[in-house]
Protein backbone atom coordinates (compact mmCIF):
# COMPACT_ATOMS: atom_id res chain seq x y z
CA UNK A 1 0.00 0.00 0.00
CA UNK A 2 2.80 2.34 0.75
CA UNK A 3 4.67 1.70 -2.23
CA UNK A 4 1.42 2.03 -4.32
CA UNK A 5 0.80 5.20 -2.47
CA UNK A 6 4.85 6.60 -2.90
CA UNK A 7 3.34 6.32 -6.86
CA UNK A 8 0.58 7.80 -7.00
CA UNK A 9 2.67 10.61 -5.06
CA UNK A 10 5.59 10.95 -7.47
CA UNK A 11 2.88 10.82 -10.41
CA UNK A 12 1.07 13.67 -9.41
CA UNK A 13 4.48 15.44 -9.01
CA UNK A 14 5.63 14.19 -12.34
CA UNK A 15 2.24 15.60 -13.56
CA UNK A 16 2.52 18.83 -11.78
CA UNK A 17 6.03 19.56 -13.32
CA UNK A 18 4.31 18.96 -17.10
CA UNK A 19 1.72 21.74 -16.35
CA UNK A 20 4.01 24.06 -14.82
CA UNK A 21 6.78 23.67 -17.67
CA UNK A 22 3.83 23.19 -20.46
CA UNK A 23 5.39 24.13 -23.90
CA UNK A 24 2.95 26.96 -24.10
CA UNK A 25 4.25 28.50 -21.17
CA UNK A 26 7.86 28.13 -21.99
CA UNK A 27 8.60 31.71 -23.88
CA UNK A 28 6.79 33.30 -21.25
CA UNK A 29 9.18 31.90 -18.45
CA UNK A 30 12.39 32.77 -21.04
CA UNK A 31 11.29 36.25 -21.64
CA UNK A 32 11.38 36.67 -17.83
CA UNK A 33 14.68 35.32 -17.30
CA UNK A 34 15.81 38.02 -20.34
CA UNK A 35 14.25 40.82 -18.44
CA UNK A 36 15.41 39.95 -14.88
CA UNK A 37 18.36 38.72 -14.77
CA UNK A 38 21.79 41.20 -14.34
CA UNK A 39 22.38 42.25 -18.34
CA UNK A 40 21.64 45.46 -20.23
CA UNK A 41 18.17 43.91 -20.61
CA UNK A 42 17.13 44.24 -17.19
CA UNK A 43 17.48 48.57 -17.17
CA UNK A 44 14.25 48.38 -20.07
CA UNK A 45 11.35 50.07 -19.04
CA UNK A 46 9.01 48.15 -17.17
CA UNK A 47 6.38 49.09 -19.21
CA UNK A 48 7.86 48.02 -22.37
CA UNK A 49 8.49 44.64 -20.47
CA UNK A 50 4.93 44.11 -19.57
CA UNK A 51 4.10 44.83 -23.15
CA UNK A 52 6.22 42.00 -24.71
CA UNK A 53 4.64 39.65 -22.05
CA UNK A 54 1.30 40.52 -22.17
CA UNK A 55 1.84 40.07 -26.39
CA UNK A 56 2.97 36.45 -25.49
CA UNK A 57 0.65 35.57 -22.63
CA UNK A 58 -2.36 36.60 -24.85
CA UNK A 59 -1.54 35.37 -28.55
CA UNK A 60 0.53 32.04 -27.43
CA UNK A 61 -0.91 31.08 -24.29
CA UNK A 62 -4.26 32.21 -23.76
CA UNK A 63 -5.53 31.86 -27.35
CA UNK A 64 -3.97 28.15 -27.77
CA UNK A 65 -5.69 27.43 -24.92
CA UNK A 66 -9.29 28.79 -25.61
CA UNK A 67 -9.24 26.67 -28.64
CA UNK A 68 -8.51 23.16 -26.53
CA UNK A 69 -12.25 22.79 -25.87
CA UNK A 70 -13.41 23.86 -30.05
CA UNK A 71 -11.10 21.36 -30.92
CA UNK A 72 -12.14 18.54 -28.31
CA UNK A 73 -15.33 19.08 -28.88
CA UNK A 74 -14.97 18.76 -32.35
CA UNK A 75 -13.02 15.79 -32.03
CA UNK A 76 -10.30 16.89 -34.07
CA UNK A 77 -8.25 15.65 -30.80
CA UNK A 78 -9.12 13.41 -28.61
CA UNK A 79 -7.76 14.95 -24.98
CA UNK A 80 -6.38 18.04 -23.46
CA UNK A 81 -3.46 16.43 -22.59
CA UNK A 82 -2.43 15.26 -26.59
CA UNK A 83 -0.78 12.08 -25.83
CA UNK A 84 -1.04 10.54 -29.07
CA UNK A 85 0.88 11.81 -31.90
CA UNK A 86 -1.73 12.56 -34.22
CA UNK A 87 -3.56 14.85 -32.08
CA UNK A 88 -0.77 17.27 -31.87
CA UNK A 89 -1.23 17.82 -35.55
CA UNK A 90 -3.52 20.89 -35.48
CA UNK A 91 -2.17 22.12 -31.80
CA UNK A 92 1.17 22.61 -33.69
CA UNK A 93 0.09 24.11 -36.58
CA UNK A 94 -2.07 26.87 -34.70
CA UNK A 95 1.00 27.52 -32.40
CA UNK A 96 3.39 28.15 -35.52
CA UNK A 97 1.37 30.22 -36.87
CA UNK A 98 1.08 32.44 -33.67
CA UNK A 99 4.47 32.30 -32.91
CA UNK A 100 5.37 33.76 -36.37
CA UNK A 101 2.72 36.21 -35.92
CA UNK A 102 4.30 37.46 -33.00
CA UNK A 103 7.61 37.44 -34.50
CA UNK A 104 6.19 39.41 -36.95
CA UNK A 105 4.80 41.65 -34.16
CA UNK A 106 7.82 42.01 -32.61
CA UNK A 107 9.95 43.36 -35.37
CA UNK A 108 7.19 45.60 -35.73
CA UNK A 109 8.39 47.77 -32.51
CA UNK A 110 11.63 49.06 -31.76
CA UNK A 111 12.99 46.13 -30.14
CA UNK A 112 16.17 45.17 -29.41
CA UNK A 113 17.94 42.62 -31.69
CA UNK A 114 18.35 39.46 -29.13
CA UNK A 115 14.67 39.57 -28.21
CA UNK A 116 13.94 39.56 -32.06
CA UNK A 117 15.86 36.94 -32.61
CA UNK A 118 14.21 34.63 -29.46
CA UNK A 119 11.24 35.05 -31.03
CA UNK A 120 12.57 34.06 -34.27
CA UNK A 121 14.16 30.62 -32.68
CA UNK A 122 10.96 29.80 -30.92
CA UNK A 123 8.89 30.24 -34.39
CA UNK A 124 11.29 27.92 -35.87
CA UNK A 125 11.79 25.26 -33.16
CA UNK A 126 7.77 25.09 -33.56
CA UNK A 127 8.05 24.78 -36.67
CA UNK A 128 10.36 22.18 -36.66
CA UNK A 129 8.71 20.03 -34.34
CA UNK A 130 5.39 20.48 -36.10
CA UNK A 131 7.47 18.58 -39.41
CA UNK A 132 8.83 16.21 -37.38
CA UNK A 133 5.64 15.00 -35.59
CA UNK A 134 4.46 13.95 -38.66
CA UNK A 135 6.36 11.03 -39.06
CA UNK A 136 7.65 10.96 -35.13
CA UNK A 137 6.52 11.83 -31.84
CA UNK A 138 9.53 14.41 -30.54
CA UNK A 139 8.97 15.33 -26.67
CA UNK A 140 7.52 18.83 -26.71
CA UNK A 141 8.73 19.73 -23.08
CA UNK A 142 11.91 18.49 -23.54
CA UNK A 143 12.44 20.91 -26.69
CA UNK A 144 11.12 23.54 -24.08
CA UNK A 145 13.65 22.33 -21.67
CA UNK A 146 16.80 22.85 -23.95
CA UNK A 147 15.59 26.18 -25.23
CA UNK A 148 15.84 27.26 -21.39
CA UNK A 149 19.47 26.09 -20.43
CA UNK A 150 20.56 27.22 -24.26
CA UNK A 151 19.14 30.72 -23.25
CA UNK A 152 20.93 31.12 -20.10
CA UNK A 153 24.31 29.73 -21.27
CA UNK A 154 23.53 32.20 -24.71
CA UNK A 155 22.87 35.14 -22.51
CA UNK A 156 25.97 34.68 -20.33
CA UNK A 157 28.54 34.67 -23.55
CA UNK A 158 26.53 37.81 -25.33
CA UNK A 159 25.96 39.66 -22.04
CA UNK A 160 29.41 38.68 -20.62
CA UNK A 161 27.51 38.34 -17.25
CA UNK A 162 27.96 35.47 -15.11
CA UNK A 163 24.74 33.61 -15.09
CA UNK A 164 25.29 30.93 -12.88
CA UNK A 165 22.17 31.30 -10.30
CA UNK A 166 20.24 31.19 -13.44
CA UNK A 167 22.12 28.00 -14.89
CA UNK A 168 22.42 25.51 -12.46
CA UNK A 169 18.25 26.51 -11.53
CA UNK A 170 17.85 26.01 -15.33
CA UNK A 171 19.66 22.57 -15.84
CA UNK A 172 17.74 21.16 -12.35
CA UNK A 173 14.32 22.11 -14.18
CA UNK A 174 15.35 20.79 -17.43
CA UNK A 175 16.51 17.39 -15.51
CA UNK A 176 13.35 17.30 -13.76
CA UNK A 177 11.16 18.26 -17.23
CA UNK A 178 12.78 15.29 -18.58
CA UNK A 179 12.14 12.84 -15.71
CA UNK A 180 8.31 13.61 -15.56
CA UNK A 181 7.71 12.96 -19.19
CA UNK A 182 9.42 9.54 -18.48
CA UNK A 183 8.28 8.82 -14.95
CA UNK A 184 4.73 9.49 -16.89
CA UNK A 185 5.49 7.14 -19.78
CA UNK A 186 4.48 10.25 -22.08
CA UNK A 187 7.87 9.74 -23.92
CA UNK A 188 10.48 7.66 -24.71
CA UNK A 189 13.94 8.38 -23.91
CA UNK A 190 14.71 8.52 -27.42
CA UNK A 191 11.96 11.00 -27.96
CA UNK A 192 13.26 12.90 -24.82
CA UNK A 193 17.08 13.35 -25.54
CA UNK A 194 16.04 14.56 -29.22
CA UNK A 195 13.56 16.88 -27.67
CA UNK A 196 16.07 18.63 -25.56
CA UNK A 197 19.14 18.80 -28.34
CA UNK A 198 16.43 19.99 -30.63
CA UNK A 199 15.27 22.63 -28.54
CA UNK A 200 19.09 23.55 -27.36
CA UNK A 201 21.11 23.43 -30.48
CA UNK A 202 17.97 24.63 -32.58
CA UNK A 203 17.97 27.67 -30.05
CA UNK A 204 21.44 28.77 -30.11
CA UNK A 205 21.74 28.15 -33.64
CA UNK A 206 19.31 30.58 -34.72
CA UNK A 207 19.97 33.14 -31.96
CA UNK A 208 23.71 33.25 -32.52
CA UNK A 209 23.07 33.27 -36.57
CA UNK A 210 20.53 36.42 -36.18
CA UNK A 211 22.93 38.38 -33.93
Amino acid sequence: MDKSKSEDFSNRVAGAVSVIFHPFLIPVYGLTIIFVAPTLFNYLPFGFKKLIILVVLVNNVMLPLSLMPILVNRKLISSWFMDERKDRVIPLIISTILYIVSTYIMFRFPVPLFMKSFFIAVSFLSLTATLVNFWWKISLHSIGAGLLVALVIILTFRMFTPLLWYLIPAILIAGLILSARLKLNFNSPGQVWVGFITGFAGFAVIVLLFQ
